[in-house]
């Protein structure tokens, strides 16, 4: 048993709160750890101290005792008395630990692998999962939409280790990927934490992402508008396509490629390509082409405007 203040070796006020001294327990269980100080001469002792103050000011029954009778809290009988083995085979008596010679002696003759006492000699520290890693990733915007594999390194457990994190197709921004096992060692035979892998996705320099669809603009001439055309559409995943602008096309309108967007996670099905329709004029025009869009304005006089805010 350790001989110093229980309160003193978490570093927290005799009237903290719970949930103050479990904070204190893992951050120190973490920051002391043997794995992650395998050539710190006084780790394993330092983790021991911290795990077996924890014990007691964790547990409110023994906390209470150890308030009141201070070192000698667990020679306490259920009476409130002192144990009749008080400065006979106690730690501070003689300096061994009165729990570790009654194991010792009488393990297995009591009920349950207990001494004869009716003891059950020291207990175990209950097993704790590991910390999880909490880490974050870019990756292409293609990656985000078709899925893939992406490598990351961390360290975990005092080492480091080269992980792979498989990226769902349909993968959102912001998304998280979960690495079961992979995260901080647990205490106690406990299992290792997770690795938690936030995903952000590259911006794409044509593409951008509508839930589930794809949208990319296309620019295309004042005539391909007004008198319909055949341009050529970039996809992600397919090249290029040909696509048919209907005549009277209006600037901002939407023409859908079915099956060519983003895989939805739900249910499997791609949404689909919009392409967004971007009339583009000219900025120098010779002087015959500004000759032939007077005419052309002569001819179809109608203003767009006409009756749109009266």
């Amino acid at each position: 048993m350790s001989q110093r203040d229980y309160y003193e070796v978490l570093g927290v006020s005799r009237s903290a709160p719970a949930d103050e001294i479990k904070k204190a327990y893992r951050r120190l269980a973490k920051q002391h750890h043997p794995d992650a100080n395998p050539d710190a001469p006084g780790a394993q002792k330092k983790f021991a101290e911290i795990t077996e103050a924890y014990e007691v000011l964790g547990d409110e029954e023994k906390r209470q005792k150890y308030n009141q009778f201070g070192a000698n809290w667990s020679k306490v009988g259920s009476g409130g008395g002192q144990s009749p083995f008080d400065g006979f085979g106690g730690a501070g008596a003689a300096g061994f630990d009165l729990n570790d010679i009654l194991g010792g002696m009488f393990n297995g003759g009591g009920g349950r692998g207990g001494n004869s006492f009716g003891g059950g000699g020291r207990r175990q520290a209950r097993p704790h999962k590991g910390e999880n890693v909490d880490v974050e990733i870019r990756v292409p915007f293609q990656v985000g939409v078709e899925g893939g594999e992406h490598e990351l390194t961390l360290q975990t457990g005092g080492k480091v280790e080269r992980l792979t994190a498989k990226i769902p197709p349909g993968m959102p921004d912001g998304g998280k990927v979960r690495l079961a096992g992979q995260g901080q060692p647990g205490h106690g035979g406990g299992s290792a934490g997770d690795v938690i892998v936030t995903v952000r996705i590259s911006p794409h320099p044509w593409f951008r992402r509508e839930g589930v669809n794809l949208v990319v603009d296309v620019p295309i001439t004042p005539s391909e508008a007004a008198l319909g055309a055949k341009v050529d559409v970039p996809t992600l995943t397919e090249g290029t396509v040909v696509m048919s602008i209907p005549p009277g096309t209006s600037g901002g309108g939407k023409l859908r490629l079915r099956g060519k967007g983003v895989m939805d996670r739900k249910t499997g099905e791609r949404g689909d390509q919009l392409v967004v329709v971007k009339i583009v004029v000219p900025k120098d025009l010779s002087p015959e082409a500004q000759e032939l869009y007077r005419q052309l304005g002569e001819l179809t006089p109608q203003s767009p405007r006409e009756d749109l805010w009266s």
